[in-house]
């Protein structure tokens, strides 16, 4: 039973970063987006929200850095 939570833990981690990245993108399908609404909790998708945008802007940051370099 623990190893099943587990497994549904981190199919919804992934299954959050995967509409958080297609938001990003801007291409989001309604029928997705209310399924995710539907399935992902809040706290998980502001936390893969954050997390991408700071990676998002390091690998701006190391990009601009290396090409002015």
């Amino acid at each position: 039973m623990a190893n099943q939570s587990n497994i549904e833990k981190k199919s919804n981690i992934f299954k959050a970063a995967r509409a958080v990245l297609w938001s990003f993108l801007g291409i989001r399908n309604k029928d997705e987006a209310q399924t995710d609404m539907a399935n992902l909790s809040l706290t998980q998708v502001i936390v893969v929200g954050i997390v991408g945008a700071v990676l998002f802007v390091l690998t701006l940051v190391l990009l601009v850095n290396f090409v002015t370099r």
